[in-house]
């Protein structure tokens, strides 16, 4: 379906959104002729957004979904922790938000939903052997369909959290799944079939680490990025309609898969897939999977790569628990690439719950505090013991936290000071399976709701600033 022409474009978000919601409508974007429509729009005046309203109309679809903003994969549309939404309240009251709904049987895990449209995506678990993904209605929290993935990976891992963790990744009518003992599916949004599966394992000879798997797969155009580990196909690409291979990366330590998920940089006019396996941060070359750089002094004292890698330009942050966090950049140079260590410090934010940067700024949490530090130079801006340890995203200016002991937090995302906004502890928290289990899952913010997940339970809240959205 050709979206472009040369009045204009419609982005990847306004594209993926006329699949899902056109699916879900029975109605096939082919019978559609966006392009004929995109003409003789733009050429009489139209705006741009006028035109997507009334693609909505034809589709007899409500303005308001497709206009929202949905959180269609891991860390938000561009895997950076950040959403743009908007008119979200900017304090919040001492019990802390309207509470919508608590789902509360979900199956365990620490994977974090998808939100797109009217529905809800997210892995669970129930026992070893049975892990799956499920759709979940957004109005209130009921299960609309169940697809099984197969079985937990690595059930006798120590310390022992075996369970589902992964995020599924939406991209138009369909959703990948990665499950954590290595199975990848594509599966059909509307009804839960499954259209294709591999095994990281069987397929790839995949390695995973001590916990079993954990990333969310990457989208990329028509391309799956996915993380197998091994000496084989330590990183895979994959036709996201067949899951045939485009090409494999066999890195030379035959590193095992960590549990971060992949990020896209342009650096030195060339795309890269940033990694982050068991044996270092890794860049390779989106094209053809060959291995540009690699940086080591962020690995995990622990053999825990777990938060996601946070790019700017050139200039990578990496982490780590048990060992520290820092800032690399990554020199083009006759078509060769170098690491350049701008900072290192095991003071830095290293926490499992990742890092956002807003602006000129870095925010994450140690095992103890929320630090905010500058980001080109490492400079620590201010430190509060906060939640302590936390997963992180970011809506509107503001940090949304929820704490490894439960409690979730609203903090102005600020270099001048730390600014708490407000927080609350979700009711009916889940028991622990054991004492070092946390509340490990990210928060989520999608069209105008706060979802927090923790184990079997999921809470939905409602966040809109009610009075900015009668002005």
């Amino acid at each position: 379906m050709p979206f472009r022409e040369g009045h204009g474009s419609i982005d990847a978000f306004e594209q993926s959104s006329y699949a899902a919601f056109a699916a879900r409508k029975g109605i096939t974007m082919k019978n559609f002729n966006c392009s004929t429509h995109l003409v003789s729009t733009w050429s009489t005046g139209i705006s741009r957004r006028t035109f997507v309203v009334s693609v909505l109309l034809t589709l007899g679809v409500a303005q308001g979904s497709l206009l929202a903003r949905d959180y269609p994969q891991w860390r938000g549309p561009q895997r950076d922790g950040i959403t743009q939404e908007n008119g979200l309240l900017k304090e919040w009251p001492k019990e802390g938000p309207k509470l919508l709904w608590q789902a509360k049987d979900i199956g365990s895990g620490y994977s974090a939903p998808a939100v797109v449209g009217d529905r809800i995506y997210v892995l669970g678990n129930e026992g070893l052997e049975k892990e799956f993904v499920e759709a979940l209605a957004v109005k209130d929290g009921k299960r609309v369909w169940i697809a099984d993935l197969g079985k937990v990976g690595n059930p006798k891992q120590q310390p022992s959290f075996p369970a589902a963790r992964s995020t599924p990744t939406v991209d138009g009518d369909v959703l990948y799944a990665l499950g954590s003992d290595g199975d990848l599916a594509c599966i059909e949004c509307a009804s839960g079939k499954v259209r294709w599966q591999k095994n990281l394992r069987k397929d790839f000879g995949g390695k995973p680490g001590e916990w079993a798997y954990s990333e969310s797969p990457l989208i990329d155009g028509d391309v799956l990025v996915c993380m197998p580990g091994g000496s084989e196909a330590t990183i895979v690409a994959l036709n996201k309609k067949t899951g045939e291979v485009i090409w494999k990366c066999a890195l030379p330590e035959g590193d095992e898969a960590g549990y971060a998920s992949a990020i896209v940089a342009e650096i030195g006019g060339v795309k890269q897939y940033v990694q982050f396996p068991q044996k270092g941060l890794v860049g390779v070359e989106a094209k053809t999977g060959k291995l540009l750089w690699r940086y080591t002094r962020t690995v995990g004292r622990y053999n825990c790569n777990i938060p996601t890698p946070v790019a700017d330009g050139n200039s990578i942050y990496s982490a780590a628990a048990g060992t520290g966090g820092g800032l690399v950049k990554i020199k083009a140079n006759e078509g060769k690439f170098e690491t350049d260590e701008v900072y290192f410090s095991p003071k830095l934010p290293t926490a499992i719950g990742g890092t956002v940067k807003v602006g000129d700024f870095l925010y994450g949490t140690t095992g103890k505090a929320l630090v905010c530090i500058e980001f080109g130079t490492g400079n620590v801006k201010w430190e509060d013991p906060s939640l302590g340890a936390a997963s992180i995203c970011v809506a509107e200016g503001q940090l949304y936290l929820h704490g490894e002991n439960g409690d979730v937090s609203l903090v102005g995302a600020t270099p001048e000071a730390y600014r708490e906004k407000g927080r609350f502890t979700p009711p009916d928290q889940p028991k622990r399976s054991n004492q070092m289990e946390k509340a490990w899952a990210y928060p989520v913010v999608a069209n105008g709701r706060l979802y927090i997940r923790d184990h079997g339970s999921l809470w939905c809240y409602d966040i809109k600033d009610k009075v900015t959205a009668k002005r």
